[in-house]
């Protein structure tokens, strides 16, 4: 009997394979629900980052279309992977919020458990519930009414312990281009007029994780999700999946008809959205931003920043100041830049600024000094 050795994807071979399930090697013509869905989802800790996070990926995006599409309840702003916030389709919200829950109640445990003594958990989601069945509450207004019922802790604890226990989302005006609304709840079920789906489809969920992000590792689709023990559901899909092994010896699963471009497959320069799912969703997120990187844009409060792709890798951060009627978009390099390489950046700058700062009346952009001089 023989046996196969599975093929061994390099650094750069495992980034063109993701940049080109991530739409990052060009521009996709194609909607943004199906940008949407393709990608299981934009993190969304903020309202904006998923509307950068569509223009970097579609060709002739418009904010009004993502904006029609909140306003429709075709996609919707959820506690989901991570117990983070991400906009999703309502398919996948109903979907993915019961299949994550498990990471949702450790996380609670872990942050509130204490703070949370004396309360009956089913209590407070039933008034939750209730409360939300009556009209759409803001968080304010949810937090004052279970704090009159549990009057001895905080409200804003009892309002993230019932959007853990509930499937709460955000209802517009919160969500839409160009709005400023505060954040205002209903159930998923109320809004979406439709049940949670009861066993989520474990196996298609990982599929499609794979199909967005792979190859990846058991702990990428671990560190994606917030769920552990996975390797069952994995083993279990082995028959249909390619396998690969980086150069540490890792074992990767594919999809056997994923794209893997070449590692020398030109990769454009990119603006990725504060909070992208692109260097967010593996447990070894070094196949698009070494340790470096990472370094640089951590903050205490964990807000990430927009960040740039150089040759397909993080090589820096970016943000837009509008003072006055100007708009200046400064990039912020990890390390020096070579001409090529700024004037890409320029010229892709001015199209983020012309997308994210329309109405300005000049637009700027500034090269700050590398932090690695």
């Amino acid at each position: 009997m023989t046996t196969t050795t599975p093929a061994v994807l390099d650094h750069r071979a495992l980034n063109r394979a993701y940049l080109a399930r991530q739409m990052l090697l060009s521009r996709h013509r194609t909607s943004a629900s199906a940008a949407i869905e393709s990608l299981v989802g934009l993190q969304s800790q903020q309202p904006v980052p998923p509307y950068y996070g569509l223009w970097t990926r579609l060709a002739d995006f418009r904010p009004e279309e993502l904006s029609r599409l909140i306003s429709e309840r075709a996609v919707t702003r959820i506690v989901v992977m991570r117990g983070t916030v991400h906009l999703v389709t309502a398919d996948d919200a109903l979907a993915l919020r019961p299949w994550v829950q498990p990471c949702l109640d450790r996380g609670m445990r872990s942050a509130w458990g204490k703070d949370l003594a004396g309360i009956e958990l089913s209590a407070l989601a039933g008034a939750a519930r209730e409360l939300l069945g009556a009209r759409h509450l803001s968080t304010t207004e949810l937090g004052g009414l279970l704090g009159e019922r549990w009057p001895g802790h905080s409200p804003s604890l009892l309002v993230n312990a019932a959007r853990v226990l509930l499937p709460l989302v955000q209802v517009p005006p919160r969500g839409l281009w160009g709005r400023s609304a505060r954040t205002t709840y209903a159930t998923a079920e109320s809004w979406l007029g439709r049940p949670l789906v009861p066993e989520p489809p474990a196996g298609e969920l990982v599929v499609r994780y794979l199909a967005a992000f792979g190859p990846a590792t058991v702990k990428d689709v671990q560190a994606w999700s917030g769920l552990t023990r996975l390797r069952e559901t994995m083993a279990r899909l082995r028959p249909r999946l390619a396998v690969f092994r980086d150069t540490a010896g890792r074992e990767l699963f594919d999809l056997p008809e994923a794209p893997r471009p070449g590692p020398d497959t030109p990769a454009p320069v990119r603006y990725l959205a504060p909070y992208d799912n692109a260097i967010l969703s593996h447990a070894d997120r070094t196949r698009i931003i070494d340790d470096a990187g990472r370094r640089a844009i951590a903050t205490k409060n964990a807000v990430i920043p927009g960040t740039v792709l150089v040759d397909g890798f993080v090589r820096g951060a970016w943000r837009i100041d509008e003072r006055r009627g100007t708009a200046t978009l400064t990039v912020q390099p990890f390390t020096p830049l070579t001409a090529r390489q700024r004037d890409e950046l320029a010229e892709e700058g001015e199209r983020l600024l012309a997308f994210g700062a329309e109405t300005a009346g000049e637009r700027l952009i500034r090269f700050a000094e590398p932090l690695g001089g």
